[in-house]
């Protein structure tokens, strides 16, 4: 993703650098046939061309914003998989709690926390067409990432083994049937959550919609220099040059913003919003950690830190 406010114009122009290279070319021959040949009768009507790039911007435009329709969807699913990642973590950090084995409840807490890590990156490569198990063995142990790969589906395979987790959680007495349910429900939402980047990862936008106005400009590039030179001359080349420059970055544009997942600087930067993911669980697992320790090593000072922390 580019989170860069000054983009490179050297990025900008490679994206239509066969385009430029083509429309120079064609420009300049048709320049030269009409001034030094003085061939009046290869020019048409400006009206013509102006009317066709009207046309032509009007459906650009329309294209544009539909593209960027899918790009936004896609950034608000994985703002909306943020926020689920905090809630099932302070959630799990809330709601399970056992007296009788403190220890196991610390290592279930962890074991959630940072298997949602896992989920988060795994969906983001999922996505993306990549290997959805690389760098997962820092969160999840081995056995876990033998088991996730008999399935197609990892992110969702993980999903149900955290689904398990809270069912093992309620049947050791860690959590209440109501706390499952709220936990269970999290659960739900990240399965819309993925099912609805996966809508937009294979729907495909219109084919024939994008080959007919590419057509259309490349039809209306044709006609620019007929309509340019009869009033500016050879200062008619680089208008052509410099219409035609904004007309294919445009489309180039649209067609970045319609695919938000295929890992394209331009995507929908899930790799750094997994990234922030990570920090923010990591920090929270490491404070109620801490303080678990403190509970287990000293439980009347934890006790009475506790009381004074709510009165506050």
């Amino acid at each position: 993703m580019l989170l860069r406010e000054n983009i490179p114009i050297k990025y900008v122009f490679g994206k239509i650098r066969t385009e430029i290279i083509l429309v120079s070319i064609y420009s300049i021959a048709i320049g030269l046939l009409y001034h030094f040949l003085h061939l009046t009768d290869l020019s048409v009507p400006i009206a013509v061309p102006t009317i066709l790039g009207t046309v032509i911007s009007l459906l650009l435009a329309f294209r544009s914003n539909q593209a960027y329709d899918r790009w936004w969807e896609a950034r608000m699913l994985w703002g909306a998989i943020v926020n689920d990642c905090r809630s099932i973590s302070r959630q799990a950090l809330a709601f399970i709690d056992s007296e009788a084995a403190p220890l196991e409840e610390m290592a279930m807490k962890e074991r959630m926390i940072k298997r949602q890590i896992a989920w988060a990156y795994s969906v983001s490569r999922h996505l993306r067409g990549q290997d959805p198990l690389d760098g997962l063995n820092k969160f999840i142990s081995n056995d876990e990432v033998h088991y996730l790969k008999k399935f197609n589906n990892v992110p969702n395979a993980i999903t149900d083994i955290q689904g398990q987790e809270l069912r093992n959680a309620l049947k050791s007495g860690y959590i209440n049937q109501f706390q499952q349910v709220e936990m269970d429900a999290t659960l739900t939402r990240f399965s819309n959550h993925q099912g609805g980047c996966e809508r937009i990862k294979n729907t495909v936008f219109p084919a024939t919609y994008s080959v007919y106005i590419h057509f259309s400009v490349i039809l209306f590039v044709l006609m620019l220099p007929f309509g340019l030179l009869e009033y500016f001359g050879l200062l008619g080349i680089p208008l052509v040059i410099a219409i035609a420059c904004s007309f294919f970055l445009i489309e180039k544009m649209a067609i970045h913003l319609q695919d938000p997942f295929e890992n394209r600087p331009t995507d929908t930067p899930t790799t750094s919003i997994c990234q922030k993911i990570e920090i923010d669980l990591k920090q929270m697992l490491r404070k109620t950690h801490n303080q678990d320790v403190e509970k287990i090593s000293d439980p009347g000072a934890a006790s009475e830190k506790s009381k004074v922390y709510y009165i506050l």
